[in-house]
């Protein structure tokens, strides 16, 4: 089958606007395994974001955690765009009805101070380029019926974005150790996922370390002042209405996400 770019694009946009989810993309509107097609499919939502006047801050990577790629049978990493519009303060409210289907997750932000333009970019490179980490909650969302995704719709549906929530105590990433610093995601004080740095690809560097090749011999690189996350440390948990998750990251401090309970 051919990949139908315009109508991907027309569905997922509608999922959004509606507020009513959309049947998998694969094997209807997008070949199964036609990730270069559903990144075509990504792009088409950034630049109309853009046009509404919404500004690239960042980017996301997802699938990175080894529990999260097996429940959804996808064993590859991939990224999407992060905008303003996406970033909600530390424990400010977020009106639940703006989303479809969320699910929070707890990940390790990195923040650039330098372009990591070359493809053949080293450790080392990007140890310079980090100004700071930060503790982070994502708020994944699907734009997919029932969270029935596989590369081919998560990658079109912008990485199954949705929000992002930041830290504010900044780290220097010599004062941390990335890959063993351990992860509690709480909700109304009980652990509801545990995880540590090393389930995100081994270390969270190597998440980064693989988004800015890919991007720079993309042509389309990370800049200084780019929010990067990670990927997840841990399960990503559903949403309750008018709860409260508080992420605790050892050596970065914590970070809360908080939900309204909705039908206003």
């Amino acid at each position: 089958m051919r990949a139908d770019i315009e109508g991907a694009n027309r569905e997922l946009a509608e999922a959004r606007s509606t507020g009513k989810p959309c049947p998998p993309l694969r094997g209807r509107l997008l070949p199964e395994g036609d990730v270069e097609s559903a990144y075509r499919v990504q792009q088409l939502q950034a630049r109309a974001w853009q046009d509404r006047g919404e500004r690239r801050v960042g980017a996301k990577i997802g699938l990175t955690s080894r529990v999260v790629q097996e429940a959804f049978g996808v064993f590859q990493p991939d990224f999407g765009v992060l905008t303003d519009v996406m970033a909600v303060g530390d424990g400010v409210e977020v009106d639940i009805d703006r989303l479809l289907q969320p699910r929070v997750e707890a990940e390790i932000a990195f923040v650039l101070d330098r372009d990591l333009d070359d493809p053949q970019i080293t450790t080392v490179d990007l140890i310079r380029a980090v100004d700071h980490v930060l503790p982070a909650i994502e708020i994944v969302d699907s734009r997919i019926a029932a969270w029935d995704i596989s590369i081919v719709d998560t990658v079109a549906d912008n990485a199954s974005s949705g929000l992002f929530v930041l830290g504010t105590s900044p780290r220097r990433l010599a004062d941390v150790d990335l890959r063993l610093c351990g992860m509690v995601l709480e909700h109304a004080g009980e652990p509801v996922s545990v995880g540590a740095g090393a389930a995100c690809l081994g270390n969270p560097l190597h998440a980064l370390h693989w988004l800015a090749g890919t991007l720079a011999r993309a042509g389309d690189p990370l800049r200084a002042g780019d929010v990067v996350l990670s990927g997840a440390l841990g399960p990503m948990v559903s949403v309750t209405p008018g709860a409260a998750y508080e992420a605790r990251i050892s050596g970065l401090g914590s970070v809360r996400a908080c939900f309204s309970r909705g039908g206003q």
